[in-house]
C-alpha cells in the first residue's frame, strides 16, 4: 500500500501500522484520502521487511503505528500521528500542539490501541491484501 503515484509529490516519510486491525486500516484509509501530495507510505506491519524499514521490531509496531520521516526520526504512537499529521497538512501545528499535550495524547492512544478491536473499522488491510501481508 504505497499512497504516491507518478503525479503525486516525492514520499518523506513512511507509516507503519497494524494491518489486521479494522480501525487501524479505517485511519490509514482517512490518511490517504488527506494525503494530497503523495507523501506517505503507508505499510501494515505484517508486510515483509515493513518494521524494520522504519528501525522497529514486530512487537514495537503491534503495540503502536510507527513512523520515520525526513527527519529521520522513528516517532511512535501519538508522536507519530502529529508527525504523519504536520507532513500531509504541511504545517508544524500538531506536533506543537503535541509537545503542549503529550502526557494527555499519549494516555488516550493507548487507551485506544488497547481498545481497537472494539471501535468501529473496516475489513482489514491483510484481509483486503493478503498479498501484501506476508
Amino acid at each position: 500500500m504505497v499512497s504516491s503515484d507518478a503525479q503525486a509529490g516525492p514520499v518523506v516519510g513512511r507509516l507503519v501500522f497494524d494491518g489486521q486491525c479494522g480501525f487501524c486500516t479505517r485511519c490509514v484509509h482517512w490518511l490517504e484520502r488527506i494525503d494530497r501530495h503523495g507523501r506517505i507510505d503507508l505499510r501494515p506491519y505484517q508486510a515483509p521487511g515493513a518494521p524494520a524499514s522504519v528501525g522497529a521490531s514486530e512487537d514495537q509496531c503491534g503495540e503502536a503505528v510507527q513512523w520515520r520521516g525526513p527527519d529521520g526520526v522513528r516517532r511512535s504512537g501519538a508522536d507519530a500521528v502529529n508527525a504523519v499529521l504536520d507532513v500531509v497538512t504541511g504545517t508544524r501545528v500538531p506536533s506543537t500542539v503535541y509537545r503542549a499535550s503529550a502526557g494527555l495524547q499519549e494516555r488516550a492512544y493507548r487507551w485506544i490501541a488497547e481498545h481497537r478491536s472494539h471501535l468501529p473499522g473496516v475489513t482489514p488491510h491483510c484481509q483486503q491484501h493478503p498479498e501484501t501481508c506476508g
